[in-house]
Parts: structure tokens; C-alpha cells; sequence
């Protein structure tokens, strides 16, 4: 019958495969293959080759519910993921780099995705309370982020991909979008470009202070002047933008030079110049931050600077399993510089 295990141990077909199962393939009792699987040192490296060789083949996989009960552990992370990182084209480098760090531990990764109009504390809530899992990544963090003061307060250990200025001490990974603007601003006026404009984040989030102060601060040391995009941000449809970015560009006084805060919004700002009439590279010159390197595929002229995602996505996940450790917060923060440096805060 399905679902019954078969006279001396075998999986009946379509069984979930369980210790019962590897003792019966191996030959082993059922507790020698538990200690096998946790690395008990009083068993044999060959006979933990061995069970670890027929676990990996049936497809074993402890089950959850079993390890809760045992050891007070779910061994998830849960990242909880913004659904305007899609539109941005982050969540698979986010989601692999995360992957590749816990393809080598007992865990297991959750993304959980919200939708920026629903309540963003929703699924915080729901981890918190079910105690559904060890360690919370969360993105898009705001300057006064209820999620973080909700996680803490709980002490369920977390990491931000984001810093907030809440006075609170807690895990983060950052990419430095101060410097990012900054130096777009100075690549630009290189090119001699004076009037420049810039597709910044939402003021909701943290980076924008960051983004927008390296930016002023650009203009200011490189003699530039702002021309100011319009009410659209980076995380806005692309035809949003691409609208803006047209009106913008065919204005009485139009920029000569873009800074953009995501690929995405580069692409609909390009196309915007290019059913304008114009050519970027010759008529506009543009800088944007891309995750990955195909703009030179789709717009060659358009300045990059390489913001790795997927490198984030390991820091966030060696840092949310050290403060699940017990390792303090102020030493898993880490800030990735535009030329790919990773640095610790002052």
C-alpha cells in the first residue's frame, strides 16, 4: 500500500525516504545512521561516507518538524524580499549568492515576497510569531524601519541588506551609493556635461539620503548644475519612466548628462532619449549602477558602475548564520565600495 513501508524496512514506491529507509539500504541500524548523518565522532568516516552517499542519492532530507521538536531549530532563513527588487533585477543574483553560502550548512532558504501597498510588517509577523524560522534577511530597509524594531525586540537574530538610522546596532550589508553617485557625477563632467539629472530611489528608503547627498555633493565639487527629473523614481513602472525621461530630454532645457539608480530605469531612460531623436553618448551621456553586465549588450555608451548582487547575497547570508551563532552585530556590517571593495564601517 502506498505509504506503508514494505516487510524489512523498504520504501514502498512513492515513500518519503527516511532514516528507516537509509538503514534498510545500508545495512546499518537506525541509530548508527542518525549519528552518521550529524557527524557523531565515535562513527567510522567510511560509514559516514556511506550513508551520506545513499542520503544524497534516494533524496533524504530530514524532516523539519522532527529536528523543531528535537533541537528548538527550523534550520530556514527566510528572506524577505521586496517585489520592487525584481523590477530592478535583483532578486535571482540576491537569491544564488545567498544559496551558494548555505548550500554548505543544514539550512535552508524561504523567500518570502511582499508587495510595497500591502503592510511590510505582515510577514515579519507571521515569522515572528510561528517561530517559523532560525534567521531573517530583510531588503529595502527605511531609515526608521518598523521590521527591524519588531525583530529585535523579539530577539530573532536578522540581517539587513540596508542600513537605517535608528540608533539600533544590527547586522547589515550595504553598497555605498553615496560613492556611487559621487563618482557618477564626476565620470560625467569629465565629458564635459553641466547640467545633469538624476533617477533616484524612493524617498522611503535609505539608500535615496545616501544616493542623493553623493549626488549634491557631486554637483557642488565638480561645478554642475541639477536639472530635476520629475516625480519618478527607480522603483516606478519602465514606461513611467520612459515617459518622464522623454518629456525631460525634449524640455526647453534639457540635462546633458543622467545619473540612474537601476539598470531597469537606464534602459527605459534610453530608450526615452532614443525616441527623442537623440543618441546617448553624443547628445546625453548617462552613468547608471547595473547587477550584472549586460547593458554593453543593450547600450553600449551607457556608463556603468557593477553593484554585486550576488556578493551580497553571501555577505547577508554569512552574517544572518553568525548572528544566529551569537557573533555581535557590530561585527557583521560590511559596505561594498563602486570598485568592488568590501569595507567595514568606522
Amino acid at each position: 500500500m502506498k505509504g506503508t513501508s514494505q516487510a524489512g524496512g523498504a520504501p514502498a514506491p512513492g515513500e518519503r525516504p527516511t532514516l528507516k529507509t537509509i538503514a534498510y539500504m545500508t545495512g546499518l541500524g537506525i541509530t548508527t545512521v542518525s549519528r552518521a548523518l550529524k557527524d557523531a565522532p565515535d562513527i567510522s568516516a567510511e560509514t559516514k561516507e556511506r550513508v551520506r552517499l545513499v542520503a544524497s542519492q534516494i533524496g533524504y532530507h530530514p524532516n523539519r518538524a522532527g529536528v523543531r521538536l528535537r533541537t528548538g531549530k527550523t534550520n530556514v532563513i527566510s528572506l524577505i524580499l521586496n517585489l520592487d527588487e525584481e523590477l530592478m533585477g535583483l532578486t535571482s543574483h540576491i537569491v544564488y549568492g545567498i544559496s551558494e553560502i548555505l548550500a554548505g550548512t543544514s539550512y535552508h532558504l524561504i523567500v518570502t515576497p511582499y508587495n510595497r501597498d500591502k503592510d511590510p510588517l505582515s510577514p515579519v509577523r507571521y515569522i515572528v510569531d510561528t517561530g517559523s524560522a532560525d534567521g531573517v534577511i530583510l531588503s529595502s530597509t527605511e531609515p526608521d524601519d518598523p521590521r527591524i524594531r519588531l525583530l529585535e525586540e523579539r530577539k530573532v537574530p536578522f540581517v539587513t541588506h540596508g542600513r537605517t538610522n535608528m540608533g539600533i546596532v544590527h547586522p547589515y550589508h550595504d553598497f555605498d551609493n553615496e560613492a556611487f553617485a559621487y563618482e557618477a557625477v564626476r565620470r560625467l563632467t569629465e565629458k564635459g556635461r553641466k547640467r545633469i539629472a538624476i533617477l533616484e530611489p524612493s524617498p522611503r528608503f535609505t539608500f535615496y539620503s545616501h544616493m542623493h547627498a553623493g549626488f549634491h555633493k557631486g554637483l557642488a565639487d565638480f561645478g554642475a548644475e541639477e536639472v530635476p527629473f520629475g516625480p519618478t523614481n527607480i522603483h516606478q513602472a519602465m514606461m513611467d519612466i520612459h515617459d518622464t525621461a522623454f518629456r525631460l530630454v525634449t524640455g526647453v532645457r534639457p540635462p546633458d548628462g543622467i545619473v540612474c539608480g537601476s539598470s531597469a530605469g537606464a534602459v527605459a531612460i534610453s530608450s526615452a532619449i532614443s525616441d527623442a531623436g537623440l543618441v546617448v553618448g553624443k547628445d546625453v551621456d548617462m552613468v547608471t549602477k547595473q547587477p550584472a553586465n549586460l547593458l554593453r549588450f543593450i547600450c553600449p555608451a551607457i556608463m556603468t558602475v557593477n553593484e554585486d548582487i550576488r556578493m551580497a547575497g553571501r555577505e547577508l547570508a554569512k552574517a544572518v548564520i553568525a548572528r544566529i551563532d551569537g557573533v555581535p552585530p557590530s561585527l557583521l556590517q560590511s559596505i561594498c565600495l563602486p570598485d568592488g571593495r568590501l569595507i567595514q564601517p568606522d
